[in-house]
């Protein structure tokens, strides 16, 4: 019988896992800068696989429940409206290197406009387990988060997911279209097959990829792919996370999970879907982003041609039926950090309308 606990740390200790920490089109390796020294590196070895060193924005809770021959824990925060309530569900669906944590300014944005807000960690991400034998398939994570909901009393909700998070929102609003009553995709991958790009590598590739990544890459790649070489504060909470992993002992095993979770991405495109999505549909897009995943080992003639967002946004606009764009000029991948004004702007505009 499904159960929803608060999340313990005894729970946390006992439990398998924590997330991947990797950009979604390349694993993050060493930086070719010099090394910094034992004091500079306040994020070796911080975290377990769960996370219990971590704290969330918000409180953090616990669906348990058994698939593929195990017992899982999906953790989530269940946010209620702060300003007055307008009865409106949006549920946040996080990327691949990332966790719910992430969302903390579009939770309170959100919640003060009266949505309640519900934003999970997948499975083999954030807080959640890390199970060391499961077939990852965005199918059975929206199926996951289709429970979650069910057990929450959510029917209806509008889905938003950013980067592989649009790919799992997307599937979501395909299987369960009767709960998605919009969809939005903040710089959505899958925006394209990279099968026409790059040929298929194993997962015992991604794995041995995963396992060089270190603290220093960490933030050296984020600065360059995610921010265009332009470094804030505001940006070191991704890079805590992901560098405070890379070291631990943990780490194996979150490498694993990223593995399996690069296999799924690869493996399974959602473009071809796209002109069945039936749900109105926001796409907000920063057209400098350039993610797409085997980018960083194409050749460069390859490379070019991939990950060309400026061209995407507007190519997937055309396929869903019912969409809208918004394209924010010169903003990379995660648009609620480097251009949040514009990217709330746009989110709560569609979902009032």
């Amino acid at each position: 019988m499904n159960r929803i606990v608060l999340l313990t740390a005894f729970a946390l200790l006992t439990a398998c896992g924590g997330t991947p920490a990797v950009q979604d089109d390349v694993p993050i390796v060493a930086a070719t800068d010099p090394p910094a020294t034992a004091e500079s590196k306040p994020y070796v070895g911080r975290f377990d696989a769960r996370l219990t060193q971590f704290d969330y924005p918000y409180e953090v809770k616990v669906r348990t429940f058994e698939a593929q021959k195990q017992s899982l824990e999906m953790a989530y925060m269940d946010v209620a409206p702060t300003g007055e309530p307008n009865g409106k569900t949006v549920v946040l669906l996080h990327g691949k290197n990332f966790s719910g944590a992430y969302w903390e300014r579009t939770i309170a944005a959100l919640t003060k406009a009266g949505y309640r807000v519900i934003a999970p960690d997948q499975i083999g991400f954030g807080k959640s387990s890390k199970p060391a034998n499961f077939q990852f398939t965005f199918h059975a994570l929206a199926t996951h988060t289709h429970d979650l909901l069910q057990d929450l009393g959510v029917t209806q909700a509008t889905i938003v997911g950013h980067s592989m998070g649009g790919m799992l929102a997307t599937r979501f609003a395909l299987m369960f279209p009767n709960i998605a009553t919009k969809l939005v995709l903040v710089n959505p991958i899958g925006l394209e097959d990279w099968q026409q790009f790059v040929g298929y590598q194993p997962i015992d590739h991604w794995h041995a990829q995963e396992l060089k990544k270190t603290p220093d890459g960490v933030k050296a790649y984020m600065t360059k792919a995610y921010f265009d070489g332009q470094w804030k504060n505001e940006y070191a909470p991704l890079v805590e996370l992901q560098a405070g992993w890379s070291e631990s002992p943990d780490y194996p095993q979150i490498a694993w999970n990223s593995a399996l979770h690069y296999d799924m991405i690869y493996t399974q495109p959602v473009v071809q879907d796209f002109p069945r999505v039936t749900q109105p549909t926001l796409l907000i897009i920063g057209d400098r982003d350039r993610t797409a995943l085997g980018r960083g080992g194409a050749p460069p003639e390859i490379a070019a041609k991939m990950g060309l967002y400026d061209q995407l946004g507007k190519k997937t606009a055309e396929a869903i039926p019912n969409a809208k764009l918004v394209e924010l000029k010169g903003i990379g991948h995660i648009p609620q950090f480097e251009s949040y004004d514009a990217y709330i702007e746009a989110l709560t505009k569609f979902l009032a309308d």
